[in-house]
């Protein structure tokens, strides 16, 4: 009881909030990095203790979002922002739907919030650091933010970077198609696989272990130890990637065409007009570049697996999965922006919903979309 009344919620508990069980159930990876969970999965693994995320043990059991602000949340920043990275404290571990404390990187007075609910009288600096890090990128998808971070210098354990219960399962059957001859090529001296087998090969793959269930891909792909558990990593996150695209492709088409068609109530200055026209068309634009780049990366992958199914050759599928991770940022990037710009728009306009807003709004969506897709084309 007394962990409770210290950690009293800073603002009134919003519907994030008093979901903590839903949230933790259905979330897809981008958007919701579980460390409660990941706690609960791998606490017992040395590497947890030895290159945690977070020092602080009450931060390193928290829940991140990418959560899109809402209006009554923008008093709290200093600068306009779509989104923000919010920091969920449960109250009690084991009963999440208790609630939390919450607070957003960034907010006015942030930090003397995350000391107060960490009980962390410290400067905290390398924890501020990683937060600060995480706000940077556009989602949580565990192959950017494991890039990002290594990138920065910092050595976080491989169980800090699993893929959700909630795409996991959604992912099965499309990772099961996808693999399907290389697990016919991985067990062609011994006959042809079972689908109960295969299964198991599939959810092994997608696991956070790598662990003998692998040892037939091992051999195919003549890989030891450390090379082949960050082959692995890497095989994963294109999956993940393409699977991810599968989905965004139809909204996004949609999205595109809707903007194009948004109608805009209210007068506007001649400047603001001209901004708007160009926007949209540069947004259309944009996303038919953004795809195509996408598309150019998600095919170096295509193409060296293929070589390998095809001609048996290892060798090339086996150098790309050692250099994909270089390939994460730029990709989960991209992906990261053009994710945000589907969903934030199905969001504000619920699909048959005609769009309709007046200029400020419609000028504020823009710049959004705009700022992003200019930052990650120059990517």
């Amino acid at each position: 009881m007394s962990a409770r009344r210290k950690l009293a919620p800073v603002r009134k508990p919003d519907r994030l909030t008093r979901s903590l069980r839903a949230l933790e159930r259905t979330a897809s990876t981008s958007r919701v990095l579980n460390l409660l969970a990941i706690a609960a999965d791998s606490s017992h693994r040395p590497e947890y203790s030895q290159h945690p995320l977070f020092r602080n043990r009450i931060l390193n059991n928290a829940l991140i979002v990418k959560h899109r602000l809402r209006s009554d949340d923008l008093f709290l920043f200093d600068e306009a922002r779509p989104t923000a990275t919010k920091i969920i404290i449960p109250f009690e571990r084991s009963d999440l739907s208790l609630g939390g404390q919450s607070f957003f990187v960034g907010q006015r007075g942030w930090i003397d919030l995350l000391r107060e609910a960490c009980n962390d009288p410290s400067d905290m600096t390398r924890d501020l650091a990683t937060l600060r890090m995480i706000d940077m990128l556009p989602s949580l998808d565990p192959f950017l933010l494991r890039e990002h971070l290594r990138r920065h210098g910092m050595v976080v354990a491989p169980c800090y970077f699993a893929l959700s219960p909630s795409d996991l399962e959604q992912m099965q059957g499309f990772v099961a198609v996808e693999i399907s001859r290389l697990i016919d090529l991985a067990y062609r001296d011994s006959g042809r696989v079972n689908g109960a087998a295969a299964a198991r090969l599939v959810e092994a793959l997608l696991s956070t272990d790598v662990d003998e269930r692998l040892e037939p891909l091992r051999e195919t792909l003549v890989l030891e130890g450390e090379s082949f558990k960050e082959g692995v990593f890497s095989w994963k996150g294109f999956l993940y990637y393409k699977w991810m695209l599968t989905r965004l492709w139809p909204q996004l088409t949609a999205t595109a065409g809707e903007i194009g068609q948004m109608i805009i109530t209210g007068a506007r200055e001649a400047e603001t007009a001209r901004y708007v026209d160009d926007a949209r068309k540069r947004l259309q634009h944009g996303v038919v570049v953004e795809r195509a780049s996408v598309l150019r990366t998600i095919k170096v992958y295509d193409d060296a697996f293929e070589d390998l199914i095809d001609n048996g050759k290892p060798q090339a599928f086996r150098e790309f999965l050692l250099r994909a991770p270089d390939m994460f940022l730029s990709l989960g990037e991209k992906v990261g922006v053009i994710s945000h710009i589907a969903s934030f728009w199905r969001y504000r306009f619920p699909e048959g919903q005609q769009a309709i807003v007046d200029v400020e709004e419609a000028v504020d969506i823009l710049q959004d979309f705009d700022s992003g897709l200019s930052a990650s084309l120059a990517i």
